[in-house]
């Protein structure tokens, strides 16, 4: 398929947005450089065009980049990112379109709550269906791992442009309303091309706790009741709102900003609580906001709408109680008894927000009950839509977010606790680090103390290596006495070892009497995260895939058999190389029986703002996960995998253990982690100031403490994405010598959905990585025979992929995504070629003006952020 077919392809709307946006933004080029800075850009964009369809030289980019003085290049590199903005923000745009007109269409949608509901009940029955929804668990767990290369400012700035794009949808044509919205979004896109694309200053963790809020603030406190009346629906045909809700509150969403210390010197037992506090600022704000609104509008009067005698006696205990205050609601809503009991529930819920003893409510329960007697009291009134309605509506709100919002995780390294155990039962001095860490502990308490214990009581222990690693967590808390705080103490496991050893650590957990302790006053509920980045980093994508799929088994088995209810948290990053990629088909592909209702993800870094960033897009999002948790636990989607993988697992084995002879072969190369530091511009990623955490856990500059955010991010840069396939193509290339494995293979890629994940990440990894540009940048190693390695397995996995897959090109069966692939693939070639001279100048030593030294990192770092943009991926 050509450029052309694929530019003639694109839906009419999104064609006329995409031209649109790029015309205002070459009109400010203009104005902002003259008709020659647009004319630059031009003759790159014809000539990276070019080079593609294989019509001009290949060189002939870089001759032109080349020829330019730093400042121009750096002009460039932005129009070229500030245009991937305006792009990525078009083809969000019209996702939310497409997915409105689904909705306006009526029909259930393939991937819906909906659709979930229908398999499940034709196929385990409305009993089984039922216990599944009471049953159903998820649990985003944001973290401020640096993977969102854009400045909030430009964040913001896109906000701005997309709500405008929205508005022009709906404005007359030719007429003047459309008129000032063209005017308006020529404006903010001058101003996104004047804004710094980069920030030059350090975030600190509580700026990573705001920037996250923003998703609270403006998506998710609105999105979850849809999501709960969404599946409400779906199990009573239609009749929600009409009745008491069928769906209690399953989602639960947590968070590691401010409270994820491994390797982060910068979150102190300070900031944890003052992360916690700036989320209850924000949550408290919302549910006042809501419970105004709703009471302002809930003009019920007493003669239709008569309040229950609960009711009564909850409003006269509150006039006694605040006379003046009542009195005032009284004085502006007579006769409205509900209306006055929930306005001053919202004047409740604003002086908790601002420590007002007369008025606060002492914690979530109180204010709960409050919204029960009301709701209840409507529904015996005749009511049932207003008791039902928005009155459910926060009600939910309530139950998920509490007075905390997310719940806040403590994660530590297991070797600090080992440390600071000995320090402690030797009673001597302590060291700072162990003082932090009792300190970080009495936090925990006091936040357990002012918002209840499901505001923070989760503790991971990264690099799990024994159940000791608990114990000595549990240890350290009861050396606090009376301050110790309420804790489940989870372990990580990273590496390929521990993954392999982590059944057995369980088993050395239940005999910890703590553990046991929790396991009884919990419902024998445990919690257990696995590590995707590091065990990927060191095993390669294929065997890490496998071990995860194995380690799972295990932890199902072994669950099983002591009568647990095991939660996995999965510890994914949003790049394929840590395992990322498509939420629904990730959980489809676990381990028989290791889902079970419950799914645990971390979602990190430009993964939020992609999924959360819109109300359409993260009610979509939260549907598909939803719809994926409840068919991952029906019988017949586990049979289905359970017996595929028993008859491929042997053909799994031989592939996984060729790839990861492969991959460390590569990575264990003499002078690999040099060699990779030349090539890729992994030092420099560090002062793109994107995440306050080190990118190092510490000082050595080896692979092994190289966090794999970093690795990932790199080699994204370098358009090889090698995380991403590495080593597969040596493995498949190890079974199919002849054409009977190759159908095997094939069948094991139709029928079992683990391979079939894996087969397809790789794909689109391999759709991400382009060939001739990847060979510029290992060239700057001069080391050829590990450009020579690099490259056959590329063309090894690429050629076995497509042979597997039954696929003529990349990504043949995923139009959309193929089409965005190859239209963006010539812009980004621009982006990688002003990066090769400045990466080029830089690393070959021969650069002594400061001057021009700080203009070569600049286009760097600019180049890095529009690679970024342009693949929609960083780590």
């Amino acid at each position: 398929m050509t450029r052309e077919t694929l530019r003639h392809d694109l839906p009419d709307a999104l064609r006329r947005d995409v031209r649109l946006l790029g015309a205002m933004l070459g009109d400010g080029l203009v104005e902002y450089g003259g008709p020659d800075l647009l004319s630059d850009v031009e003759r790159l964009r014809h000539a990276v065009i070019a080079a593609r369809r294989g019509e001009g030289g290949a060189d002939e980019p870089a001759a032109i980049v080349d020829g330019w003085s730093l400042e121009r290049a750096g002009q460039v590199a932005r129009a070229f990112t500030v245009y991937f903005h305006l792009t990525n923000l078009a083809e969000e745009h019209h996702r939310i379109r497409t997915l409105r007109e689904r909705d306006a269409r009526g029909r259930t949608v393939p991937g819906s709550v909906a659709a979930a509901v229908e398999t499940v009940r034709a196929e385990a029955g409305e009993q089984r269906l039922a216990e599944m929804v009471d049953g159903l668990e998820f649990r985003p767990v944001f973290t401020a791992h640096p993977t969102e290369a854009r400045r909030r400012a430009v964040v913001t700035s896109i906000q701005r442009i997309s709500d405008l794009l929205f508005a022009l949808d709906g404005a007359p044509e030719d007429g003047e309303e459309q008129a000032e919205t063209e005017r308006r979004l020529r404006e903010e896109i001058d101003l996104l091309w004047r804004t710094a694309l980069r920030r030059h200053t350090q975030m600190d963790p509580l700026d990573e706790v705001r920037t996250a809020m923003a998703a609270f603030d403006e998506t998710i406190f609105r999105v979850v009741p849809q999501v709960y009346r969404t599946l409400d629906a779906a199990l009573d045909d239609g009749r929600t709102g009409t009745r008491p809700p069928r769906v209690r509150p399953f989602l639960r969403f947590g968070s590691w900003i401010g409270g994820d210390r491994d390797g982060n010197p910068y979150v102190t037992a300070q900031v944890t609580r003052e992360a916690v506090m700036i989320q209850a600022g924000h949550v408290l704000r919302a549910l006042a906001a809501m419970a105004t609104r709703v009471g302002r509008e809930l003009t019920v009067g007493e003669a239709t709408t008569p309040a229950s005698p609960a009711l009564r006696a909850a409003l006269a205990a509150a006039r006694t109680a605040n006379p003046e205050h009542l009195a005032e609601i009284t004085k502006r809503s007579p006769d409205e008894p509900h209306r006055q009991f929930l306005l001053h529930v919202a004047d409740r819920i604003t002086a908790t927000l601002e420590r007002d003893a007369d008025l606060a409510y002492s914690g979530p329960d109180e204010l709960l009950a409050d919204l029960r007697v009301l709701r209840d009291s409507l529904a015996e009134a005749g009511a049932a839509r207003q008791a039902y309605g928005r009155v459910q509506d926060l009600l939910w709100q309530v139950e998920t977010f509490g007075f905390h919002l997310a719940e806040l995780e403590i994660r530590q390294h297991s070797e600090l606790h080992e440390k600071a155990l000995q320090e402690v039962r030797a009673g001597g001095p302590r060291s700072e680090m162990t003082e932090e860490i009792l300190d970080t502990l009495r936090v925990v308490g006091w936040i357990q103390s002012r918002f209840g214990v499901d505001a923070c009581r989760r503790y991971v222990v990264s690099f799990t290596r024994s159940a000791q690693d608990i114990a000595n967590v549990h240890d350290l808390a009861a050396s606090l006495g009376d301050e110790a705080p309420v804790l489940d103490v989870i372990p990580l496991f990273e590496t390929g070892e521990d993954l392999e050893r982590a059944a057995s650590v369980l088993a050395g957990m239940l005999e910890i009497p703590a553990v046991r302790k929790r396991l009884d006053d919990t419902g024998r509920r445990m919690e257990v995260m696995l590590g995707y980045s590091d065990s990927a980093k060191q095993l390669g994508p294929t065997s890490a895939t496998l071990r995860l799929y194995d380690t799972q088994e295990a932890l199902a088995e072994f669950a099983a058999g002591h009568d647990i209810r095991l939660t996995l948290f999965h510890g994914r990053g949003g790049s394929l190389g840590r395992g990322g990629g498509p939420a629904h088909r990730a959980i489809l592909a676990q381990a028989p029986g290791s889902v079970a209702g419950r799914f645990k993800v971390t979602e990190q870094g430009e993964v939020i703002f992609a999924r959360y960033g819109q109300p359409k897009i993260a009610h979509r999002h939260l549907e598909q996960v939803t719809n994926a948790i409840l068919l991952a636990s029906t019988d017949a989607v586990q049979d289905r995998a359970r017996e595929a993988a028993a008859r491929f697992r042997p053909l799994a084995d031989r592939i996984s253990d060729a790839a990861k002879r492969s991959f460390q072969s590569l990575v264990h190369t003499d002078g690999f982690a040099a060699w990779f530091g030349q090539v890729s511009p992994l030092e420099e990623i560090a002062e793109l100031r994107i995440g306050s955490r080190p990118s190092r856990r510490k000082a050595a500059r080896g692979l092994e403490d190289l966090r794999a955010i970093p690795w990932v991010f790199a080699w994204t840069q370098t358009r090889v994405n090698l995380p991403g396939w590495y080593g597969l193509g040596s493995g498949l290339a190890a079974v199919s010598d002849d054409g009977r494995e190759l159908d095997e293979l094939r069948e094991a890629y139709a029928e079992w959905p683990l391979f079939q994940t894996l087969l397809d990440n790789a794909e689109m990894s391999l759709a991400k990585t382009d060939r001739a540009i990847a060979e510029r940048y290992l060239a700057l190693g001069e080391r050829p025979e590990m450009t020579s390695t690099v490259l056959d397995e590329y063309d090894r996995t690429r050629r076995l992929v497509l042979a597997v897959t039954g696929h003529e090109r990349l990504l043949e069966d995923r139009h959309v995504l193929s089409r965005a692939v190859e239209l963006r693939n010539p812009y980004v070639d621009a982006l990688s070629h002003l990066q090769l001279r400045a990466l080029g100048a830089l690393r070959s030593g021969t650069v002594t003006d400061e001057s021009e030294h700080a203009h070569l990192e600049d286009l760097l770092l600019l180049s890095v952020n529009g690679v970024a943009a342009g693949l929609q991926n960083t780590g």
